[in-house]
């Protein structure tokens, strides 16, 4: 009789592995603890009074609190989190193909280029770490100041305040590189590969106990919250994993290998092409770039002209207001993200170079010749599989909408805030979903590489 068995069970067995999960845990309590450091200077009075105002900024503070664990209505030092580094890195990944001699060197050296690019992400994430903070604290200001008539921290370059101002910019950036460096930590001597992912994930998940509380509230409707959402979540992860592991087999002829005087016959394979290659980085890109409108208004607010102050104040609460009502923003949205897909898709389909790497092995798609023919095609089939991606992409993105505009066809008046609960578990749990699957394969090759791997006992 054939029993299988898992690893698994010997994942505590693995001394190497505890050594690592141990080490993972702490850094991680490390990180959640300096996130409630309060940044300095911050008047928490007004900072209180401002997140109980009614003036409709609170979906606009959720929605900067999605990623970030609630550091961003807290304001704390490390508001930021990892994403200017995140960001840092997207904007290398699109200058490379724009960039020829950046291009050369990734297909001349791929190791060095890879060295080169993770140097220069660190050193453009300390100038979009300050450039984050400042829009920050002027969004907090001028939402705060015309909420409540008064400013959550005195900031500007004058003679009176351009050392407290400059102060708080650099204990900000500070405490977004210390993060980043916690995420570091974690990939060096933790769960390979996977810190930063997992510095955001403990952000997400912190977020969970908060949002349950709020949801159960309202007596009346507590229970039909539970379990629309718990129906929610659950179909919503169902499609996450569906549409990602979602996968297109090319047929790939490989030659055959000369073993002495016999030459064997060729081999056929496949080429598996992602119906969702670029993961969770639209998300992240359409949602910082939609923060720019808002960042750059916030200077003009209090502008001495009407018009002008008029104007700028629209454009924020345009873009800051991300209720139900605002089927604007989230129609933008919506084509930022689809867009975006097929963008950064192009960007890291063409850094993998097939037609090349598949001509080097003398390995061809039946039907096509090597090279750029075979570069070209599989490019086309990238592109209408990935139509299926970007499309659901767009529809997580814009899911707290849908869910409002759900909860408000049945009369529920808990609608408007619930949505934003339903923000942490559309976004959030793809990015969840994602980092639980790829720590899991992680953790799997780590016990595989130590023994305890998948066999079969006769018994």
């Amino acid at each position: 009789m054939k029993t299988t068995f898992s690893g698994w069970r010997y994942l505590w067995k693995s001394e190497d592995i505890r050594r690592k999960l141990i080490i993972t845990f702490v850094i991680l309590a490390i990180y959640r603890l300096a996130a409630n450091v309060p940044a300095p200077g911050v008047n928490f009075e007004i900072l209180a009074a401002f997140r109980n105002s009614t003036t409709g900024q609170g979906n606009f503070l959720g929605f900067l609190d999605l990623l970030s664990g609630g550091t961003v209505s807290n304001f704390s030092l490390l508001s930021m989190g990892v994403y200017p580094y995140i960001t840092a890195q997207i904007i290398l990944q699109l200058l490379i193909p724009i960039i020829p001699s950046l291009q050369r060197r990734m297909q001349e050296d791929p190791r060095e280029a890879r060295r080169w690019q993770e140097k220069w992400t660190y050193y453009l994430a300390v100038p979009m770490a300050a450039l984050s903070a400042i829009g920050q604290i002027n969004i907090f200001n001028s939402l705060s100041i015309q909420s409540i008539g008064q400013a959550i921290l005195p900031f500007g370059f004058s003679s009176e305040t351009w050392l407290q101002s400059t102060t708080v910019l650099i204990a900000m950036t500070a405490g977004t590189m210390f993060a980043i460096w916690l995420g570091e930590l974690i990939s060096e001597y933790g769960i390979r590969g996977q810190g930063l992912s997992l510095v955001i994930f403990s952000g997400i998940v912190s977020q969970l106990p908060s949002n349950l509380a709020s949801l159960l509230a309202d007596e009346e409707t507590r229970w039909i919250m539970l379990v629309l959402t718990i129906v929610i979540i659950v179909l919503t992860v169902f499609a996450i994993v569906y549409v990602q592991q979602g996968r297109r087999n090319v047929p790939v002829m490989y030659p055959g290998r000369r073993m002495g005087s016999r030459m064997s016959m060729p081999v056929k394979g496949t080429l598996p092409l992602m119906v969702n290659l670029s993961g969770m980085i639209p998300l992240i890109f359409a949602s910082a770039i939609l923060q720019f409108p808002t960042i750059l208004a916030s200077y003009f607010t209090q502008s001495e002209n009407p018009a002008v102050a008029d104007f700028f104040i629209g454009i924020q609460n345009f873009f800051g207001a991300t209720g139900t009502s605002n089927w604007g923003y989230w129609l933008i949205y919506f084509f930022m993200v689809v867009i975006f897909t097929f963008f950064y898709t192009s960007v890291l389909f063409d850094q993998q170079n097939y037609g090349d790497n598949l001509k080097k092995v003398g390995a061809t798609v039946p039907g096509v010749h090597t090279g750029a023919p075979t570069q070209k095609y599989l490019s086309t089939v990238q592109r209408r599989i990935t139509l299926v991606g970007a499309l659901f992409l767009g529809i997580v993105a814009i899911m707290p909408f849908l869910l409002g505009l759900l909860l408000s066809a049945f009369n529920l008046s808990a609608a408007s805030s619930q949505t934003g609960i339903f923000l942490v578990s559309s976004s959030g749990l793809l990015i969840v979903v994602g980092v639980v699957r790829d720590t899991f394969q992680n953790i799997d090759a780590e016990l595989k590489l130590h023994g305890y791997q998948d066999s079969l006992l006769v018994r």
